[in-house]
């Protein structure tokens, strides 16, 4: 490793941390923490619903924070959950008339936001993007989650 790549390395996480405050600073001026903002984006897009196993999957949140905000969301009665009739362990949460009408310029906003920033890019740059951060995110992932430092 060369001092070139631990400068990149902490040019790549810091523009990551800056994403996720962006993300963090728009959630909160909406009402919300960014997770439920995240599940929020998740949800409002599943016209048919989605289970809190599809939710964590897709937000990459732990069951329990899932369980949680969308309990609050079904208090709110921006929710609903319905058991699944083949297994009664598999409820599907579908965001209400009433959360989608809460959330909906929230949610389309930083859609939006999302789109547009992307589309400021080239299609080839758009495919190295994606391409490098997934590789990023796998070679990251094998390495933190290895025993020791080699």
């Amino acid at each position: 490793m060369i001092g070139e790549d631990k400068k990149n390395a902490y040019l790549y996480c810091k523009f990551r941390d800056q994403r996720f405050a962006l993300y963090d600073e728009y959630a909160k001026r909406q009402g919300m923490m960014m997770k439920t903002l995240l599940v929020l984006n998740a949800l409002f897009y599943a016209k048919e619903g989605m289970t809190q196993a599809e939710i964590c999957r897709r937000t990459f949140q732990s069951k329990q924070t899932v369980n949680s905000i969308v309990r609050n969301l079904w208090t709110d009665s921006y929710v609903t959950i319905t058991e699944s009739p083949e297994d009664r362990r598999n409820k599907t949460v579908q965001m209400t008339d009433a959360g989608r009408a809460y959330r909906e310029k929230a949610v389309r906003h930083i859609t939006w936001a999302e789109d547009t920033a992307m589309s400021m890019f080239t299609p080839e740059e758009q495919t190295q993007l994606i391409h490098l951060s997934r590789t990023f995110t796998r070679n990251l992932s094998m390495l933190v989650n290895q025993e020791t430092e080699e």
